[in-house]
């Protein structure tokens, strides 16, 4: 049988051949791919040649290619484009790549290679990308079990093996329960406050089903405006309830267990390798280092946060008691009453904005700031083959018009796309020995989708989403490296979020807006008037949000900074956790920690406060071009310096050359108006 997956893609750009990519190809071309990765890793490590960093550190770089190819393109199917099919290769398929890893890791003949080649680094000519290539492959080895005897490296295995399948079941359970849950509205009455496209997009969502009425889920684009701004306080509350059971019901999917195994098993894995925890073991390799110095960091954070979130709840609280007579405020009203304290304080509503926010120009928009910024320029094009109908791709090339990287984008919900915003690659950039590979980047979200009578009508906050995920796609785009793993994104995880949140901040600036935020049906520019409400209303609930983020932040600490051999019950667990964050009543048998992806099946354990630590970064950053102008010339070279030097240096080190000074948190804390200016 021909395998797609396997031959040299015949493409433009060796795009991947979606079309021919059938779901009984990727088992034996994972098996084919892992057993040529081996013979290349036997090959280095039996190598009878003194070892050099070219026939080692630069020969491991390089090996492996085909299987790096395979997985990123299943993985990232299973992610946006998944099935019963798709996941149950993926739950074979792991722990084949987590022993695979773990061969390579603990190959004692490679290690010592490694090694050698690595205690007389001081004496080898290197340039400082192959000084800081070499520094991450040893540590990569010495930190992942290379130094452990067999009994522990037997051990190490089998952890690994059973992190991966288990993580990998901690998502398949929430996907399943966001698709398995739909309100469905028969009486038009439970409609009233709804705006018309959430009240057209549940029309089409229930007509897809072949029923009568309006269906809403828990998917963002319709979840979020029904908390927003339904009357219906029993069906907000129903809505909300439904989102906080998902994966902590009795059934199937509850992944209670699954967190307990995950926790345990990360903390004996960093037990094994000489660490105190989890978080210990991670932080390492992180700007903030230590478990502390993250604790510390969200904790100072929260006591300045929190009176301000404690007012604006006040306010919210007094604006239900005054216009509807609730007496105690819950979680399911803060949404629907804070857009009216919105309305109130701004004149600002969703529904007045969205009109000015169609998807295309967005998008045009994101392309423009970048093209204005960076001179690259983006063209769509119809020869690449596509994992979906509704993906969109983009030809990129540079301010000399040279190829750059191609851009895939997918904007809406699927029945098999797991909810939420991600960036990632089918391939990544790499110029070793003159062979310049270029990156594939791809956009991911679910978005509101046009209906009969509207194009995709974007909230304000789906616009900032689309802007923070091409800012990650841009630092993907842009690299100027040589080796594939310090390319793009693959920098500190405390690190990359800066790009994607400092993108956000064109959103709000008159000069961006102007170049895309225009009618839909008119074409007119937005108004003057509703710029200055967007930017006046841009910090409403920033305390709120703030303490929000810190309550994630510390949940995730709270697993991983300490031995959770103890927990027995998860909701008590979290609740504790969140004891000095919390600004409302607990809503009984719900739970967050049961579809908290990103620490349980994503890479942010031990590394949720990176959003905010990125926020100092992002906001200290844009300060920067708000005094130099936000398309000064010279002052976004220096970022794009940045940008395309991806890991190839410590991040503050790039930091610092861009900004000429450390980041201060003051830009962050005037822009959410948690301090005076």
């Amino acid at each position: 049988m021909n395998n797609p997956l396997l031959e040299k893609f015949d493409t433009p750009f060796e795009s991947a051949p979606f079309s021919k990519i059938k779901i009984e190809h990727y088992q034996p071309a994972f098996e084919q791919a892992i057993k040529e990765a081996k013979d290349e890793i036997d090959a280095i490590a039996n190598n009878l040649n003194t070892p050099t960093f070219a026939n080692t550190i630069e020969a491991l770089e390089l090996s492996g290619e085909k299987l790096s190819r395979v997985s990123s393109i299943f993985f990232n199917l299973n992610s946006a484009e998944t099935s019963d099919e798709i996941q149950k290769i993926a739950q074979e398929i792991s722990p084949l790549l987590s022993d695979f890893g773990n061969d390579v890791r603990l190959n004692e003949k490679l290690f010592q290679r490694i090694k050698t080649i690595y205690d007389q680094k001081d004496l080898l000519e290197l340039s400082a990308e192959q000084a800081y290539l070499l520094e991450k492959k040893y540590k990569g080895f010495s930190r992942n079990g290379a130094n452990l005897s067999d009994e522990n490296k037997a051990k190490l295995r089998e952890i690994d093996k059973e992190l991966s399948r288990i993580s990998l079941q901690f998502g398949q359970n929430v996907l399943a329960e966001t698709n398995n849950y739909e309100l469905h509205i028969t009486n038009e009455d439970d409609l009233k406050g709804l705006p018309d496209y959430a009240i057209e997009q549940a029309k089409t969502d229930a007509e897809a089903k072949e029923k009568d009425g309006w269906i809403f889920t828990l998917q963002a684009p319709s979840y979020i405006p029904f908390l927003q701004y339904a009357e219906n306080r029993s069906l907000r509350e129903e809505l909300f309830r439904a989102s906080g059971r998902k994966a902590y019901q009795a059934n199937e999917y509850n992944n209670e267990e699954n967190i307990k195994a995950i926790t345990k098993l990360r903390f004996e894995r960093a037990n094994l390798l000489g660490y105190k925890t989890h978080a210990d073991y991670v932080l390492e390799e992180r700007m903030a280092k230590t478990p502390d110095t993250v604790i510390n960091f969200l904790n100072d954070l929260l006591v300045k946060a929190k009176p301000f979130a404690e007012n604006e709840i006040k306010e919210i609280a007094d604006l239900a008691l005054k216009t509807d007579g609730i007496e105690k405020i819950e979680r399911w009203d803060h949404g629907y009453y804070a857009e009216k304290l919105k309305q109130q304080k701004f004149n600002l509503s969703e529904e007045e904005l969205k009109p000015y926010f169609q998807l295309e120009n967005v998008i045009q928009g994101a392309f423009d700031v970048a093209t204005k910024l960076f001179g690259i320029t983006f063209k769509e094009i119809n020869t690449i083959d596509k994992y979906n109908d509704e993906v969109t791709t983009y030809e990129v090339l540079d301010k000399n018009g040279n190829f750059l990287s191609l851009l895939y984008a997918d904007f809406f919900p699927r029945a098999g796309k797991r909810p939420g915003a991600w960036m990632t690659s089918f391939r990544e950039a790499s110029n070793v020995n003159g062979n310049s590979i270029r990156p594939h980047v791809s956009i991911v979200c679910n978005f509101t989708k046009p209906t009969k009578d509207k194009p995709s009508l974007l909230t304000f906050q789906e616009v900032t989403t689309l802007f923070h995920e091409f800012g990650h796609a841009l630092h993907g785009m842009l690299p100027n490296t040589t080796y594939e793993s310090l390319s793009g994104t693959n920098v500190y995880w405390d690190f990359v979020e800066l790009p994607s949140q400092f993108y956000e901040n064109f959103c709000y600036e008159p000069e961006a807006l102007a170049l895309f935020a225009k009618h839909y049906e008119t074409g007119e520019v937005i108004p003057q008037k509703l710029v200055e409400k967007v930017r006046n209303a841009s910090s409403f609930m920033d305390g709120y949000q703030t303490v929000r983020q810190i309550s994630f932040g510390l949940l995730d600490m709270a697993y991983h900074a300490t031995d959770p051999s103890n927990i027995t019950d998860l909701q008590t667990f979290e609740q504790k956790a969140f004891e000095l964050t919390e600004l409302y009543p607990i809503v009984p048998n719900n739970m967050m920690s049961t579809s908290f992806s990103h620490i349980f099946q994503g890479g942010y354990s031990s590394g949720y406060y990176s959003y905010k630590w990125a926020e100092v970064l992002d906001a200290d950053a844009f300060a920067f071009f708000q005094e130099t102008g936000i398309f000064n010339t010279e002052t976004a070279q220096k970022y794009y310096i940045l940008l395309s030097s991806g890991g190839t240096k410590d991040p503050m080190e790039l930091y610092e050359n861009f900004r000429g000074k450390k980041p201060s948190p003051d830009a962050l804390l005037k822009r959410a108006g948690l301090i005076l200016n």
